[in-house]
């Protein structure tokens, strides 16, 4: 038998984790409680901003709440870029995942709490700086199981990424069955708790993880460290009293409007950065002019995508009958939907990928995959509205297929796309470069809570079909330029 090893973990220890290293059992587990509390508290959010006081909800009009939640979810992945730099230079990726996780678990605590616009604040504040910490850096670890030529690493995100979705999946249904039948509070409580239970299993197996981001890699030199700190401890608070500001002058609306423009401009800036440092070689610096049309590519995949928890909730909630079988299903049950298929259809990519070997499909044609189903998603909805029932209401089975489409577009790009990331990442910008990845459903989602005003039902066709042929058409382009990206990759694929 030949035992894999690592040149960063220093694997194996202990058994392994369906043939891959032992450590990949602690992060699957870890990310599956994450993800519990995160997938969870989003299923209710938009359900819960905008359903009347008087039945437990925030009252918010409709477009302002799918534009809120979009930009929170921008939000949690624009930090990313500021804990993999944290990772890379103070803490090590391993204690800032558990730094991350506590500030997660603060915060569902908080918006469990019946404290209005109070809790929400401080609730979706604390969980957007821990999933900062713990997003970005939970992939990376991930990555540092395995050597760069190790055919195993796809398949390894893949079974990460099967964690994710199984962690997802009972969130939605434990949350949005409790915010149905006692209230939403009850739901923001269950986050908390299965947040909790990822922290306990990550200090019990943290073991397994070996040296994989145990330390700094490039680590700030102690004379100056302070100076450093504290210049980025300024930044932070800047930026703080930039969102605050534009709330204060305009509202939701200001918050919504700055967060979008941050994520336009972090993502370039840092590009910028990364391109004019010293420390990448000129063969790391051609696979990161690779790497920006998957950027791109996967900023537009989840413009859509993450729709789920948006316009696709009103959707579901006021044009689709529930009622399935007898039985009246919470409207944020539909997005479990999308787990559930993962969990399906996750190991079967990952088979065909290992079985395939050298002759599956190079990541930027995976990458034309995904955008093709998510934008067959965005025109199902269009299709599902002509079987209308005599209430005038779609068919749930036909919704749900919306959600299955995205699943297979998901899997020909998001794990993919978290593999590829550590592959083309310089080594001095290990962490950062996973944070980058992370910049692009931040661009998406940001870039959405302001193409999502434009939603309303009279003008559902020419919303979800405009923007579903635009995502055919970017990705005919993509495949054109598939050729160009493979020579800039250098031979990584």
């Amino acid at each position: 038998m030949i035992v894999h090893t690592t040149t960063v973990a220093d694997q194996p220890k202990g058994k392994g984790f369906f043939g891959h290293p032992p450590g990949l059992s602690t992060l699957f587990f870890t990310e599956m409680w994450e993800r519990f509390s995160y997938y969870g508290m989003r299923a209710i959010l938009a359900l819960y901003l905008y359903t009347v006081v008087t039945e437990g909800g925030l009252g918010m009009d409709e477009p302002t709440a799918v534009s809120l939640v979009l930009a929170y979810g921008a939000s949690v992945y624009l930090t990313g870029v500021a804990g993999g730099w944290l990772a890379d230079r103070v803490f090590g990726a391993q204690r800032a995942i558990f730094y991350g996780g506590v500030l997660i678990m603060l915060g569902h605590i908080c918006m469990a709490l019946p404290g209005g616009y109070s809790s929400l604040a401080a609730g979706l504040g604390l969980i957007v700086l821990g999933s900062g910490l713990l997003k970005p850096n939970v992939s990376n670890v991930v990555g540092g199981l395995y050597s760069k030529d190790d055919y195993r690493r796809d398949a390894g995100f893949s079974i990460f990424y099967t964690g994710i979705n199984i962690g997802a999946f009972i969130g939605m249904l434990i949350t949005a069955a409790l915010a149905d039948r006692i209230g939403f509070h009850w739901g923001f409580g269950a986050a908390a708790v299965g947040m909790a239970l990822g922290l306990i299993q990550y200090v019990l197996g943290n073991a397994r993880l070996g040296n994989a981001g145990k330390q700094p890699v490039n680590p700030l030199p102690e004379d100056q460290k302070s100076t450093v700190l504290v210049r980025a401890a300024a930044i932070a608070v800047a930026l703080v009293v930039v969102l605050v500001g534009a709330t204060f002058l305009w509202g939701v609306e200001g918050l919504i409007n700055t967060i979008t423009g941050i994520s336009i401009a972090l993502p370039a800036l840092y590009f910028t950065v990364m391109f004019r440092s010293r420390q990448i070689t000129k063969m790391e610096r051609d696979r990161l002019t690779a790497y920006i049309p998957l950027f791109l590519a996967t900023a537009l995949f989840f413009l859509l995508f993450e729709q789920q928890a948006a316009t696709l909730v009103v959707v579901t909630d006021f044009q689709t009958d529930t009622t399935l079988f007898g039985y009246d299903f919470p409207v944020g049950w539909f997005q479990s939907i999308n787990p559930l298929a993962i969990i399906i259809l996750a190991p079967l990519f990952a088979l065909l990928w290992v079985k395939w070997g050298d002759r599956q499909p190079s990541t930027p044609m995976k990458f034309v995959g995904g955008l093709t189903f998510v934008a067959l998603g965005f025109l199902w909805v269009i299709f599902s509205g002509l079987f209308r029932n005599g209430e005038g209401l779609m068919n749930p089975l036909m919704i749900a297929f919306v959600f299955v489409l995205f699943t297979i577009g998901e899997l020909m790009l998001s794990p993919v796309g978290l593999s590829v990331t550590t592959k083309l990442a310089p080594q001095a910008f290990s962490s950062q470069t996973m944070g980058l990845y992370f910049l692009a459903p931040a661009l998406g989602q940001g870039v959405a809570s302001q193409i999502a005003q434009l939603y309303s039902e009279e003008n559902q066709n020419l919303y979800f079909g405009g923007v579903g042929l635009v995502t055919l058409a970017l990705a005919g382009v993509l495949a054109l330029g598939t050729p160009w990206i493979k020579r800039y990759m250098h031979g990584v694929n």
